[in-house]
């Protein structure tokens, strides 16, 4: 368990450090075709469909190949 843990740590100082060196370089991915923004007058609601299937299809794919 402990191990996991300090994968995932590591894993999310890296994307930490990504969006704070390099902003620009991940600003294609919550613009994706599918990514709905709705903003109006009193406020913005983002639901990030693509941008969640394309998540969960890496991380499946990642637990799949870290299990065998």
């Amino acid at each position: 368990m402990a191990r996991w843990i300090m994968i995932a740590g590591a894993l999310l100082f890296a994307l930490g450090a990504v969006l704070h060196f390099a902003p620009g370089l991940l600003s294609w991915f919550v613009k994706l075709p599918g990514d709905t923004n709705i903003q109006t007058g009193r406020g913005r609601v983002f639901i990030p469909i693509t941008s969640a299937i394309i998540v969960s299809v890496l991380i499946t794919i990642l637990l799949n190949l870290f299990r065998r």
